[in-house]
């Protein structure tokens, strides 16, 4: 069977087919309330706090089951995880629709929490890692590229349903839309699982000496220390962008900015991430993930204290930067991982990445709002840059040299050895 670089057309419909739907799904979900919150508030009389509160319940379960979620993908496969979750998506989004009390409500959110463990990035990361393997950097940019435009295309579609047919009419369609594109896409463009086979469990003495030769001191450090010091900087990362999502127009401002600059600073935010999604896709292959997430939260850092100097002009600069940089890092946060600990059991490992970030932008909005009444907006900044130098210090931590040779001998791989081609082979999308 041939490999996934010489089957471009294959491997870029089965980007193209994972990214329509994560819009879905992300527009079924994390994007859902920023639109229909007010229309729901006004119809069923419910505060916006308690609305917003369904979120952060979904994001709470999403982050407790996303460790299952990422081992089921190792053991079954993504095309099986996704094709579930997008069933559950239907069935939390049709509860939503039917609920008329805050409990049946709460309850829609759990279900949808259920269905975001194992629907969102980290479950089409995952199975982008367990289909290519080390091969995936490209195909996870070119995933993030699609599905960056979720919020583009799913906020006005759901404005559109609004007005035409009520916010539960809305939910409704989204329902639809993940049984009848999103649930058949995922079945027919996934390749089945197929279990590794032919291969050891221990490094063979050629992949040992290899990867001793390459890499000794990479190789020495047990990959859980890696794991720990991507799982603090991803999740410092994931509290600073929900807190911005949530408060970017209040905490704007609070420093004395017109509505009109935090609504153009907004506005940039998307398009700074899609242009620097394709530079990484085109002009990043030969540079280490690590890398990347360093230029990532550097520029994260740099927007932030730019919003100190309170200048209109200035604010806009530093959210396309901090647009950039944020674009740049959802790629590293599939790749990193993949790069240092290599493509075995990269469903948990994601997984297990997925939850204390998935707690952090739950946490991180309430708590954001306490500190910017309490404290004012220069505090909360400050406290947002803090986080940032904290995910900037573990980055530096991290290596910058490749772990192919040492992924291939944890999984008993000799990656020059026929055995090895045939295996990886196995793993391509057919």
């Amino acid at each position: 069977m041939q490999s996934p670089s010489t089957q471009p057309q294959k491997l870029t419909r089965l980007i193209v087919a994972l990214g329509v739907g994560q819009i879905i799904a992300w527009a079924s979900s994390y994007y859902l309330l920023a639109v229909l919150a007010h229309p729901m508030s006004k119809s069923t009389g419910w505060s916006l706090g308690l609305l917003v509160g369904g979120l952060s319940a979904g994001l709470v379960t999403a982050g407790l089951l996303a460790p299952l979620a990422g081992r089921a993908i190792d053991r079954r496969g993504g095309r099986t995880v996704l094709a579930v979750s997008s069933v559950v998506f239907a069935m939390g989004l049709a509860m939503l629709a039917t609920s008329h009390s805050p409990a049946a409500y709460y309850l829609g959110w759990v279900v949808l929490g259920v269905a975001m463990s194992a629907g969102l990035y980290d479950a089409a990361f995952s199975t982008l890692g367990q289909l290519l393997g080390s091969n995936a950097k490209r195909s996870i940019a070119g995933l993030t590229l699609v599905a960056g435009f979720a919020s583009t295309l799913g906020w006005p579609a759901l404005t559109y349903l609004d007005e035409t047919v009520g916010w539960r009419g809305a939910l409704w369609v989204a329902a639809a839309l993940n049984l009848l594109v999103a649930l058949p896409i995922h079945l027919l463009a996934i390749a089945k699982h197929r279990p590794r086979t032919g291969v050891s469990s221990h490094p063979s003495a050629a992949a040992a000496a290899s990867t001793r030769s390459a890499a000794t001191v990479l190789a020495a450090v047990p990959p859980a220390h890696w794991l720990v010091l991507i799982g603090l900087l991803l999740t410092c990362q994931a509290a600073i962008m929900a807190t911005l999502s949530v408060h970017l127009i209040a905490l704007l401002g609070a420093i004395g900015l017109a509505p009109s600059v935090a609504l153009l600073a907004g506005m940039v935010i998307g398009p700074a991430q899609v242009i620097a999604r394709l530079l990484e896709m085109y002009f990043g292959q030969g540079v280490h993930p690590t890398w990347s997430a360093r230029i990532g939260i550097a520029a994260t850092l740099a927007a932030l204290l730019l919003l100190l100097i309170g200048d209109p002009w200035v604010a806009i600069i530093a959210f396309v930067i901090y647009g950039a940089g944020n674009g740049i890092l959802t790629v590293a946060r599939g790749t990193l991982p993949l790069a240092l600990i290599g493509s075995a059991d990269y469903g948990r490992t994601m997984g297990q990445l997925a939850r204390p970030m998935l707690l952090a932008q739950a946490a991180a909005p309430p708590l954001a709002a306490i500190a910017l009444d309490r404290t004012g907006p220069v505090w909360l900044i400050c406290l947002l840059a803090l986080l940032a130098t904290v995910s900037l210090a573990g980055s530096c931590w991290l290596p910058a040299k490749m772990r192919g040779m040492i992924g291939a001998a944890q999984a008993g791989l000799a990656p020059a050895s026929t055995a090895a081609r045939t295996s990886n082979d196995k793993r391509q999308p057919d």
